[in-house]
Parts: C-alpha cells; structure tokens; sequence
C-alpha cells in the first residue's frame, strides 16, 4: 500500500508542480526531481524500488507516442537532413566525446560503461524543449528544429545504451556491429511500425465508441513497443512510425476523436514525465545516503561533462551554420543567433532519465556494476544543468538577441492556408448536388457560414447576419459543412506536403477545422 501511496503523491505532486512552475517560470520536471529527492530525507518515508528492465517499456512508449502525435510525415520529409544531422549524427559525436571523458575520469568505469553513460547524456528531449522554450515566444522555425531533433535522437541513444550496457553485464566488448544492429532493427521498426498503423485502422472500423476508439491509443503504443524489443527492433522507432502513420490514416469524419486523443495524451504525458521526474529524485537519495560523503567526489567528474555536452553541441551547431550557409533555401541554423538559441536549447530529459534508473545494478555474475553511482549522479547533473540553466536564462538570451517571435509570419502562412481551405470548401460546394436546387433564402445560409470558414479557422469570428431561430434546415446545414469542410480538410492536407508551407501551421489550421466539425449542429 505505501508503494501506491507514494506513486498517487507523485502524481499529484505532479500537478501542483507543473503550477509552480509557471509561477517560477522553471520546468516543472525539475520541481518535481528536487521535490521529491527532498521528501526523502523525511524520516519514516517509504522507500520505493522498480525494476530497472521495465523503466523503458513503462516511461518510453507512452511519451514517445504523445510527441510523434504533434508531428507528421510531411515534417520528416521537410527535414530528413536536420534529423539525420542532429538527431543520429550529433547523438555518436556527443556519445564519443562523452565516453572518452568518462573512461579518463571515472576509475573502474570501463569502455562499455562510459558509452553507456555518453549514451544517457546525449539525446535532448522535445517535452523538456516545449516546457521551456515554448513560454518565450521562441520563433517557430527554431522550435520546430528542436522538435524533429529530439523525435528520433532517442533511438540512436537507446540502441547504443543497450549495447554498451550488455556488453558491461555480460562481460563483453561493444564492437563495429552495433552500427548494422541499428540499421536492422531500425528497418525492421518501420516494418513494425507501418503495420501497426494499418492493423489499427482496420480495427477502428468495427469500433464506433469514441472512448474506446481513443482508448486503444494507449494500448498500442505498449503492444508496439513490447513486440518491437521482442523481435530484436528498435522499440523507439516502431512507436514513433505508429503514430505517424495513425495520424496519417485519420478521416476528415473523424474531428471528435482526434481533440478527445489530444487532450487526453497530454494529460498522460504530463504525468507519466512528473512521475518519471520524481522516481528520480528518489533513486538521487539512494545514492546520496549509500555514497555519503564521497558524492562530492563526484562532482568534478559532472561539471566536466556537462560543459563537454554544451561545448559539443555548440561546435556541431556551428558547423550546421557553415554547412547550411552553402544551400539555399536551408534550414536552421543560419545565423549566430540560431547557433546560440539552438545550443542552450539542448536539453536533457525524460531519455535521459529513463536510461539513467534503467541502469542494472549488477553484473552476471552479481558483481556490482561499475561506477554505477557515478553514472546516475553525472547523468542527473545533466539533466539539472541542461534544464535549469536554461530555463532561467533563456528569457534573458532571447530578449538580448532580440530573437523572440511577434507571430506575424504564422498568421500571415495560417491566413493563406485558411483562404485556401475557404476555396476549396466553396467548390466543392458548387459542384455539389445539394446545393444547385436550392432555395435563394438557403443559398444566403450557406453563403454567410462560408465567408465565415476563413475567420474561424483563424480563431476569430465575424458576426454574420441575424437569423430567427428555426429558418435554418438543420439537416442541409450538417451536409453542406460536411462536404464543405472535407475539401477544406483535404486542401490543407496537400498544403502541408509542400515545400515551402510549415507543417506545424497547417496542423494548427487543420485542427481548427477539426473544433469547426465538431461545432456543427447535430
């Protein structure tokens, strides 16, 4: 019972935490790391253990699905270079300079281990990301960077920690054939994956309850996870490519459910990130009471490493700078600014801290695993570095840099998205049979709700003419919108595949098309 007890506290700890936060412009993540490494210096508090084999499979899935929901195809294919760049190709530079200054300054600590540790340290997390930069105004552009970074770069971490990490409790060296088990198990996690988003909307077609529809969302991300680890695929990337691919499949008809799954994952990843957050904290005082004094040992050793991962990902930011100067038309970063901005930026989360408890704390053979406390105090070290720096000074650096967003640009993309919608919704109108027979006084109806659509889908409405209650015909007005918004649907998504539209403004306009479906008369 005390172990329920105590994962209730945390979560709702968690939600006063997260208010806190904003008051304290910090990262609620961080509240709830300190808060809960500070309850267990309470004497009498319970103790709390978990298995550190099911951390991943507990804290990844669910979390790994919310992010890939906000994103899409379109994104990946925009921007295939920027995450192959950050989110593959930083993650090793970051894990090779980390693990070389780990095997130098952590005694006993071995190759593997040091890799593993470079592993946990490497991948910036997008939750950790938005809770920060998202409160400054950070350009879209920017941010959107940061987000197709950190949607991939926890598979290259997790592959590497779980090879430097068997290697260490069995007993074995790490080899060149961790580069060709990624690439297999990465193929065979999209395979996984496209299947998964088929299978699905195959059954969602024999389920018509709306709760139950975006119930099976939280099952699907466990299932694909549990069987991508079991046929020796990347877990991450099979969960990943789920999503997408759902998002892919949804139906115009299918508004309703799509707000009902976003509100309800982003409650399951505000809890499931203080939770993981808290268990932290609570695996710091284990370590604090099991090491005493010699903790502070440790802290020459963190400081290293944590001014190491800023240092690295500053220097390949700039060589994205110098790289990208020589294309036109490329993506961030393409100034100094961007390479300050983007660089304080990288901060470290939920992989991190996944990684981190998922460590095991002893070998095959029971010996303890080396340097394992120093592994978690470094990783944590990390984590607070990368997150509370950050999160108090960043409102400093953007206002400095004058680099905070006045949200033009994306009214002025949103708006052409929105008249687009406007005209495609217009003709399919007139080439409906619906509406050709139709009284003039019917025709007015249908004309004012449809100068209206643009306003809408740019959140502000405009007062359309007084009508008495009744003149409408209510089953006219549901099956012109529905035919209506269906084309404006379906234009926005053809937007969304071109190049120079960006993908996040045009899910903000679909999903104002979504709130305007859902708005019709029954």
């Amino acid at each position: 019972m005390d172990q329920l007890a105590l994962i209730v506290g945390l979560l709702f700890a968690t939600v006063l935490a997260v208010g806190l936060g904003e008051r304290l412009r910090l990262p609620y993540p961080v509240l709830m790391l300190l808060l809960a490494a500070t309850l267990t210096f309470i004497p009498g508090f319970p103790e709390f253990h978990i298995e550190p084999e099911l951390i991943l499979p507990l804290f990844l899935p669910p979390l790994l699905f919310a992010t890939a929901q906000r994103s899409s195809w379109s994104v990946f294919r925009i921007r295939w270079r920027t995450i192959l760049m950050f989110a593959v190709a930083l993650v090793v530079v970051t894990v090779a300079f980390v693990a070389s200054a780990a095997w130098l300054l952590i005694p006993g600590i071995g190759v593997a281990g040091a890799i593993a540790l470079g592993a946990m340290v490497a991948p910036p997390d997008p939750v950790a990301v938005e809770s920060v930069a998202g409160r400054v105004h950070m350009p879209r552009r920017l941010l959107t960077t940061l987000q197709s970074e950190g949607l991939f770069n926890d598979a290259a971490a997790i592959v590497i920690f779980q090879a430097a990490a068997g290697a260490t409790v069995a007993g074995t060296g790490i080899g060149a054939d961790v580069l060709w088990h990624f690439l297999l198990g990465a193929a065979l996690a999209v395979v996984l994956g496209f299947a998964a988003g088929w299978l699905i909307k195959v059954v969602t077609r024999f389920v018509h309850s709306l709760v139950a529809r975006s119930a099976i969302t939280l099952v699907v991300p466990f299932a694909v996870y549990i069987l991508a680890e079991e046929v020796h695929a990347s877990g991450v990337i099979a969960v990943v490519v789920t999503a997408l691919e759902m998002k892919r499949r949804a139906r115009p008809q299918d508004a309703a459910e799509r707000i009902t799954r976003t509100a309800f994952w982003d409650v399951v990843e505000m809890l499931a990130t203080g939770l993981a957050f808290g268990l932290m904290g609570l695996e710091m005082h284990k370590v604090i009471e099991e090491e005493g004094t010699a903790v502070f040992g440790m802290v020459g050793t963190a400081v290293t490493v944590c001014v190491l991962v800023v240092a690295v990902r500053f220097s390949w930011m700039y060589l994205a700078m110098w790289v990208g100067r020589r294309r036109t038309g490329s993506l961030p970063p393409t100034s100094w600014k961007d390479v300050l901005i983007l660089s304080w930026c990288g901060m470290r989360g939920l992989a991190t801290l996944a990684l981190a408890l998922s460590l095991p704390a002893t070998l095959t053979g029971g010996e303890d695993f080396q340097a394992r406390h120093e592994i978690i105090v470094t990783a944590c070290a990390v984590l607070l570095a990368t997150l509370v720096l950050p999160g108090l000074t960043l409102p400093w650096l953007m206002k400095v840099l004058r680099a905070k967003a006045t949200g033009q640009e994306e009214r002025e993309a949103a708006l052409v998205l929105a008249s687009r919608a406007q005209e495609a919704a217009v003709a399919a109108l007139q080439d409906a049979d619906v509406v050709k027979d139709l009284p003039e006084d019917k025709l007015d109806v249908v004309r004012v709700r449809m100068k209206r659509l643009r306003a809408d889908l740019m959140g502000a409405v405009p007062v359309g003419p007084k009508r008495k209650k009744g003149d409408e015909d209510r089953e006219l007005i549901v099956t012109v919108q529905t035919i209506a918004l269906a084309a404006a649907r379906q234009e926005v998504l053809e937007a969304r595949n071109e190049p120079d539209t960006d993908p996040e403004v045009a899910d903000r306009v679909l999903r104002q098309l979504d709130l305007r479906t859902m708005m019709m008369p029954d």
